[in-house]
């Protein structure tokens, strides 16, 4: 049970799919504070997304976890890519931290799938518990990064 939920949240946020549907329909039914945190958040995520997967992945060039440690079948179903930091950490964190400001309530549905995402990429087997947590604080800065741009 757990296993399918995690990997329907992963499926839904690949490609940031899910963070690109919730800023539509923010920005489709929120009016001007609906506009404002779907643009911060799509903003946040694309920042969040350049750094972790355009610069870090290609610096740090970290491997996947060994997939002896992954006990289930779906560790075939990783990436090439490296694995630090987390892309879909660092996009979920970024499009939810940058949402809150401007529409709380609605961030605060969106970290649910949020955190089901950074869980499962350290369940599947794609991630270390410490690309998770960077891809997070990627995520973070890039959400403060906008919010304090949108201020100046």
């Amino acid at each position: 049970m757990v296993h399918r939920v995690l990997s329907m949240a992963e499926a839904c946020a690949q490609g940031t799919k899910l963070w690109c549907s919730a800023a539509a329909v923010m920005a489709a039914t929120g009016g001007r504070r609906g506009r404002r945190a779907a643009g911060a958040g799509v903003a946040a995520m694309a920042l969040a997304q350049l750094v972790g997967n355009g610069v870090a992945k290609r610096v740090v060039d970290r491997p996947r976890p060994p997939k002896e440690w992954i006990p289930h079948d779906k560790v075939e179903e990783r990436p090439a890519s490296p694995s630090f930091p987390s892309g879909h950490t660092a996009a979920a964190t970024a499009f939810c931290c940058a949402v809150l400001p401007a529409w709380p309530a609605a961030a605060l549905v969106c970290t649910v799938p949020a955190v089901l995402v950074a869980v499962e990429r350290v369940h599947s087997g794609a991630h270390y518990p410490s690309d998770v947590t960077a891809g997070a604080l990627i995520g973070l800065a890039g959400a403060r990064l906008v919010r304090h741009a949108a201020r100046t």
